[in-house]
């Protein structure tokens, strides 16, 4: 269903915002558990700049994606509710003080008068503290699900095996032997994300920037688009190869749910999170058969948004639709298709998707085989048949 008439302007949005640039880190190809990184300046002016993008858009009165009454100047916290993943070096933490910098920047309105007359100016010119959910490892699965997953390490496992990751690692072969002299210690198996240590090396490195031969930056992007795009998704919504969004849909669902009703002041929702997220929700939402684009690059850029704008259709109906922005290379949101629309009912937004989700940590640990790890050794699952796969025949 496509209907683009609204009734009252936005309602909310929902923002799933990728980290700003970091320092190089390396993932094991085994589990996709990672060493720490850390933001750095240019990261933090990319994500400076999308939260002022995100200000223009959806703070602006004069903007078609005016959010209606949300407090514009002086943030009203309870308008916003932001969460960022703690783990690594904080770099994803960090880039979401960054956006919000951009979002609700320092401004004398935010001055209070004191009960004898004295007027105070926060720190900075009137910076605005915005407060952050940060979720660390051990608390919740919810935004790092494919971490101590062991389905998803067999799912990574068959991945290797079958002949698609073959073919591909046959015709990378003679790029990746004339990669090896610029990776350092760096393996140049093609299981690994070489494109990160390249990345890296290319913005910092000087002599590196200067000796890398021409199209190696590109290939190496171009061979882990395709990995990465193999190992976020699945042929099947409910995959395990879709973990990584199947954990954060219940929180989007959520949100926008709640946006919906009278009582809600939550106008914006901010999820900061990983590339792998995006990859996941382009392909359970159907939106890459309509926009090849978003198959290449399949990683998105540093500081890029998908936002999940929730208005009201002339029938009363709540509708979602789906845009996105590639980092600082797009400079405006383009409008994607879920399911072949431009916009669905909210309804059918949560349909559509809502069976594939996993909602607790409870349900985290059945669907990925854990009992141990993540807060899993709490939960009895002695007497589950489908623990280990037992009740289906399949046994790891």
């Amino acid at each position: 269903m496509v209907n683009t008439t609204t009734t009252a302007g936005l309602i909310g949005v929902v923002l799933l915002a990728r980290h700003g640039d970091r320092t190089g880190y390396y993932q094991d190809p085994t589990t996709y558990n990672s060493t720490q990184s850390y933001i750095t300046p240019l990261g933090e002016q990319q994500e400076f700049e999308l939260g002022s993008f995100l200000r223009n858009t959806y703070l602006n009165p004069n903007s078609p994606s005016f959010i209606q009454n949300i407090s514009t100047d002086v943030v009203n916290i309870d308008q916003l509710t932001v969460r960022a993943d703690a783990g690594g070096g904080n770099v994803i933490l960090n880039s979401a003080y960054a956006l919000l910098q951009g979002l609700y920047p320092s401004t004398k309105k935010s001055e209070m008068t004191l009960a004898n007359g004295t007027t105070v100016l926060p720190p900075l010119g009137g910076y605005q503290y915005v407060p952050v959910e940060s979720l660390e490892f051990w608390q919740s699965p919810s935004l790092t699900s494919w971490m101590e997953c062991e389905y998803f390490q067999d799912h990574l496992i068959r991945l290797y095996a079958s002949s698609a990751f073959i073919n591909m690692s046959t015709t990378a072969a003679p790029f990746l032997t004339a990669l090896k002299p610029y990776l350092g210690s760096v393996s140049n198996n093609f299981t690994n994300m070489i494109y990160d240590h390249v990345n890296v090396q290319y913005t910092y490195n000087k002599t590196y920037y200067e000796t890398l031969p021409p199209t190696f930056l590109q290939q190496a992007r171009y061979y882990s688009d395709w990995l990465q795009r193999n190992v976020f998704t699945d042929s099947v919504q409910n995959g395990i190869g879709q973990i990584s969004i199947r954990t954060l849909l219940p929180e989007v669902f959520w949100a926008l749910g709640n946006m919906t009703k009278a009582s809600n002041q939550v106008k914006l929702n901010i999820q900061e999170i990983d590339y792998k997220p995006f990859i996941s929700l382009f392909n359970v939402t159907n939106a890459t058969v309509t926009d090849p684009r978003l198959l290449v690059p399949f990683i998105v850029n540093y500081a890029s948004a998908v936002a999940l704008e929730l208005s009201q259709n002339s029938q009363g109906q709540h509708e979602v639709s789906m845009k996105f922005k590639n980092g600082t290379q797009d400079s405006q949101f383009r409008q994607l298709k879920m399911f072949g629309n431009t916009s669905i009912t909210l309804d059918s937004f949560i349909n559509q998707l809502f069976w594939t989700t996993v909602n607790s940590t409870n349900n985290w640990c059945f669907s990925c085989n854990q009992t141990v790890h993540r807060g899993c050794s709490v939960f009895n699952f002695s007497n589950d048949p489908f623990l280990h796969g037992y009740g289906t025949g399949f046994t790891r």
